[in-house]
């Protein structure tokens, strides 16, 4: 079983910057699963936002949606079995509730692990 547990949430001004982390802890847990980062607000479906996936020798390949490309950045601290999102320039839109994925195989669904989510607000 592996238990996933965000933290960085918060209310911004549109503009601002935020920083997510999540940390998996578990007896499964390897650095070669895939983890990352969904959002949903109220009355829509949870959509990807970002995504790591191991291609080995310690390396991941990052994958973004089209719709914070160029404004969100992924990355993986195994030292602390943690996934880090860093969200610049955050829109009125970024508003949802975040949740932290892991999977063994891929962020694809069925999803194996989810974390508890925590609120991002964006006011403009």
């Amino acid at each position: 079983q592996v238990q996933l547990v965000e933290s960085g949430g918060g209310l911004v001004q549109a503009g601002g910057s935020l920083r997510l982390s999540c940390a998996a802890s578990g007896r499964t847990f390897s650095s070669s699963y895939a983890m990352g980062w969904f959002r949903q607000d109220p009355g829509k479906e949870r959509e990807f936002v970002a995504g790591t996936r191991w291609i080995g020798s310690n390396r991941y390949y990052a994958d973004y949606a089209d719709s914070v490309k160029g404004r969100f950045t992924i990355y993986r601290d195994n030292a602390k079995n943690s996934v880090h999102l860093q969200m610049n320039s955050l829109k009125a839109e970024d508003t949802a509730v975040y949740y932290c994925a892991a999977d063994p195989i891929g962020l694809a669904n069925p999803i194996e692990y989810w974390g508890q989510g925590t609120q991002v607000t964006v006011s403009s």
